[in-house]
């Protein structure tokens, strides 16, 4: 091989190697910022929640108010609430089966066809 053929592929990969080593540093980078920014974003979640779970540990905390007495009396029915009735038993029965017979010709009926034999009359 040339000389000058030597060269160009020794400078060509002298080249492929310097980009190599910045696209490397560069992805390294990134993905330092990247590591970064999702702490902090982890972080910040972290804070919300710390803050919800205090305002749900606060209403915990309450107590909720008092239920109105239940009366002792029942109530009196009026056109629009009918007093309740007793429940009805319900019976299910079955409709009959419905059976449906479709006759197929299977040639046992003893009847011969005609034409079996693949003549006419009179052979």
């Amino acid at each position: 091989m040339k000389r000058i053929n030597v060269a160009a592929i020794a400078g060509m990969f002298a080249l492929a190697a310097v980009l190599g080593t910045i696209a490397a540093t560069h992805t390294v980078s990134l993905g330092a910022t990247h590591q970064r920014s999702a702490n902090a974003a982890i972080r910040a979640q972290q804070r919300k929640l710390d803050r919800f779970e205090a305002t749900l540990r606060k209403q915990l905390a309450k107590k909720p108010p008092r239920l109105p007495a239940v009366p002792k009396t029942p109530a009196v029915a009026t056109p629009a609430a009918p007093a309740q009735q007793p429940q009805q038993a319900v019976v299910y029965r079955r409709p009959p089966p419905i059976v449906v017979v479709k006759h197929t010709h299977h040639g046992d009926d003893g009847s011969e066809h005609e034409g079996s034999d693949g003549g006419g009359e009179g052979d």
